[in-house]
């Protein structure tokens, strides 16, 4: 049985030094064969640089996942064809980097894809369902059995309905983006792990990670500030799911969630 552990979205550097000083510990506690973890936010906030993708990895992440802000650090643009191990959503077609990778383990080849909807998000994107179905395809006559897919997206419904089109298909759908994790984990009908949203490694006394002062006055004023990553103890948020490796079929899904006392770190 292979054991995947997929941590959402990281944020800020409270978040990247919590999940960089436990990963080997919490991957040694729970057995874990396969790490993901979702980077995008783990520059400041906004985006990934090279160093901290590199960091990730070191770590004990085997694929480092993206989403909508993606290229907010120029010089993630130039290190993507150098790491094929740091994905970009597949449906920004003609962007450097890719949206799906092949990893061999001791337990058979894992695929990772990223993908990001287009409801209530603002880049140009081709279609994510289309560009997902035809890369599973491929992948599935390769002989790759077991898959994970983050879907990066707003809305609950485009990450539900991504869930039930791709069951059978791969073996976890796990949504990321909106940074609260959210309590329907479950395995669809055709062997498909399913988990709406992994929720977010970042502060946990925040709103989605930033100090909360700012993002009130932001609601009460309807005037423009920044929004600084929050400080204090880190909650990394994500989930587990067991795959039979001969099938590629979901066994187990559970969800992950651990308070890390930090002291002092922001941005």
């Amino acid at each position: 049985m292979m054991k995947i552990l997929f941590l959402g979205d990281v944020v800020g550097s409270p978040g990247r030094s919590a999940v960089i000083d436990h990963l080997a510990g919490i991957k040694e506690e729970h057995g874990i064969d396969f790490i993901i973890v979702n980077g995008e936010n783990a520059a400041g906030g906004r985006g990934i640089t090279p160093k901290i993708c590199i960091d990730l990895l070191r770590a004990g992440a085997a694929v480092v996942t993206t989403g909508d802000h993606v290229w907010d650090q120029r010089e993630i643009l130039d290190y993507f064809p150098t790491e094929p191990r740091l994905l970009r959503p597949i449906n920004f077609v003609g962007a450097p980097g890719g949206g799906a990778v092949v990893l061999e383990t001791a337990k058979g080849k894992v695929a990772v894809l990223n993908a990001m909807g287009r409801t209530f998000m603002n880049p140009p994107l081709e279609n994510p369902l289309t560009l997902l179905e035809e890369e599973i395809s491929s992948l599935s006559e390769d002989g790759v059995k077991m898959m994970v897919v983050d879907f990066h997206a707003e809305a609950t419904s485009d990450k539900i309905a991504m869930g039930r089109a791709l069951d059978g298909k791969v073996s976890l759908v796990v949504g990321t983006h909106t940074h609260v994790q959210t309590a329907d984990e479950q395995i669809f009908p055709g062997g498909t792990a399913f988990l709406t949203d992994a929720g977010m490694c970042g502060p946990d006394v925040s709103v989605l990670g930033r100090e909360v002062d700012s993002v009130v006055w932001r609601f009460r004023t309807g005037l423009p500030t920044r929004f600084p990553v929050a400080k204090g103890p880190v909650r990394l948020c994500g989930v587990i799911v067991e795959v039979d490796e001969e099938s590629g079929k979901a066994t187990s899904i559970e969800r992950f969630s651990r308070l890390i006392e930090q002291e002092g770190l922001s941005g």
